[in-house]
């Protein structure tokens, strides 16, 4: 663009000196008499309305600084030299080159909105029915546990359509107090919920108080002095929702504190009495930290199996988090009959949870769609689509020469196929156009000979008494007009002395067929076939 400018300005000062220099004197400097010597203004002129015009010229790349991506020799890639690129087309500390037949590999530890499928609609559970009992909560005197309340009540959550919310507590007024607020009469749901004392402080719903109720809701706190008990009530919880089995179809029960569950056989033996229920009932278990007042959404989590290594508990978690936690996996088809770990992650840098979870959350996931997400598929896909990745990377870096060989070889196969076909359907081709062509020939002659009233044949006729000649043609004119070697003249000649020694050698074979000394093939030997039958006549003089 500049080398363009100072040649424009260059060649206006030395063809207009005069002009330039004295700004003055009044001059035409397109007049008609100086027309003759602007060629080089010109040419200048429409060089740069050239470039200017194009797209290129006003991008931030149209004065190219150095490493600018674009293609010169000695250059690879347009980074200024020879780069170690991988097959997703990204190179150690940059941006990479996509390689040949791998443009859709990417590097899901990197790029994990590519991972992310679009967020789309999850199953929810469709018996979840019009009554939940909520046992476990309304026992602290310091808080209110409303928000779990409210959540079922939720407006948003398709599967939550509960016509009548339990409340069974241990002091009626006391959880009135605390349940019967203002937001609750905006909500609606004072107009759907029942305050129930229990028959002793601490104790469950009996067979008789489950009656019409479809699910339950039950929260169960890990005493640190005695980790068991917890797990002993929810033994307790299963034989009661197997005997009120005729109207309870659901039971979900968290259990907080968990990290002073370290007994795996014992979290097992609680897991076991659920499932055996599993026929009648179906269950969730969904195992926390110690709860703590912190916002919910605050930190991501993890999701691993309850009852397993992997499934102990460690750490605090939100008390929101958790009641967010435990009513979506009741809701959630998923979460039927599975027992869970949910582990709040403190290192939100490092964690391949908290990478997954902020994709979730940036791609646009509902908390129901996420927590569908983690529980079907979470870090354990994740993890898995990461070192397919990466091992798909050292298999390209490190090629396996003998899979390179038979990858050559099938290659090679599959070129020359192709290149075999594409010599028949060429073949096919320039036959076909030949045949026209010589067919087109044949027809004018035909009829330009008609036009003499001489033609004693049909046009089909006269095409086959001269289809060889036709083809000649056809063939000269063909190479004619696909740029092919010929001598016209020379051809020709050729072709008319070819043709005249095959009709002298016709008429040849003709004239000894009159004169009778043809001879008749006779297996491998020749038979004389004699002049004529004299000799016989004078036999029968």
């Amino acid at each position: 663009y500049s080398l363009l400018v100072v040649e424009l300005i260059s060649v206006i000062v030395l063809q207009y000196p005069s002009t330039i220099l004295n700004p003055n004197k009044k001059t035409n400097i397109i007049s008609s008499e100086k027309m003759p010597n602007c060629d080089h203004v010109m040419l200048s002129a429409v060089l740069l309305m050239l470039y200017t015009s194009s797209s290129s010229a006003f991008t931030t790349n149209s004065i190219l600084p150095r490493g600018a991506c674009f293609t010169t020799h000695n250059m690879v890639g347009g980074y200024g030299g020879a780069m170690d690129f991988g097959a997703d087309g990204s190179r150690l500390g940059g941006p990479r080159r996509k390689m040949r037949g791998y443009e859709d590999l990417f590097n899901p530890e990197e790029e994990v909105n590519k991972y992310i499928m679009a967020p789309d609609s999850v199953p929810a559970r469709s018996d979840l029915g019009n009554s939940i009992l909520v046992s476990g909560w309304a026992r602290d005197r310091e808080r209110t546990d409303q928000p779990v309340f409210d959540l079922l009540n939720h407006e948003d959550n398709t599967a939550f359509r509960f016509q009548r919310i339990v409340a069974f507590v241990d002091d009626e007024k006391f959880a009135k107090k605390r349940l019967l607020s203002r937001s609750a009469r905006y909500t609606g749901l004072l107009d759907k919920l029942v305050v129930q004392q229990a028959d002793a402080v601490g104790a469950m719903p009996t067979v008789e108080q489950l009656e019409g109720i479809d699910s339950w809701l039950a929260h169960v706190q890990v005493d640190p002095q005695n980790p068991n008990k917890a797990l002993e009530e929810v033994k307790d919880i299963a034989k009661v929702a197997s005997a009120a089995s005729s109207s309870l179809k659901n039971v979900a029960i968290m259990i907080s504190n968990s990290q002073c569950l370290t007994e795996i056989s014992s979290c097992v033996d609680a897991i076991q009495q659920m499932d055996g229920i599993s026929d009648k009932v179906a269950f969730t278990i969904v195992s926390v930290g110690q709860l703590e007042d912190t916002p919910e959404g605050y930190r991501p989590y993890e999701v691993s199996d309850f009852g397993t290594e992997a499934g102990k508990v460690v750490g605090t978690i939100s008390r929101d988090e958790s009641y967010r936690l435990v009513t979506e996996c009741l809701a959630l088809k998923c979460g039927v009959n599975k027992a869970l770990s949910f582990t709040e992650v403190k290192d939100t840098v490092n964690s391949t949870a908290a990478k997954l979870i902020k994709g979730l959350r940036e791609a646009g996931y509902t908390r129901p769609q996420e927590i569908h997400h983690m529980i079907v598929a979470g870090v354990a896909n994740y993890t898995k689509a990461i070192n397919e990745y990466k091992q798909k990377i050292y298999e390209i870096e490190n090629p396996d020469p003998e899979k390179l060989r038979l990858e050559k070889e099938e290659r090679d196969r599959i070129d020359r196929e192709a290149f075999a076909q594409q010599q028949v359907e060429w073949e096919e081709r320039k036959a076909k156009e030949i045949d026209e062509i010589a067919r087109s020939w044949a027809k004018r002659e035909y009829f330009r000979k008609s036009m003499s009233g001489n033609m004693g044949m049909s046009e089909e006729e006269y095409i086959e008494s001269v289809w060889e000649r036709a083809m000649f043609e056809g063939d000269l004119k063909y190479r004619m007009m696909h740029g092919g070697q010929t001598d016209e003249r020379k051809e020709t000649q050729e072709f008319e002395e070819k043709q005249a020694r095959k009709r002298e050698a016709a008429l040849k074979r003709a004239r000894e067929a009159l004169e009778g000394v043809g001879t008749i093939s006779e297996g491998e030997g020749k038979v004389k076939v004699p002049d004529d039958d004299d000799d016989d006549d004078d036999d029968d003089e």
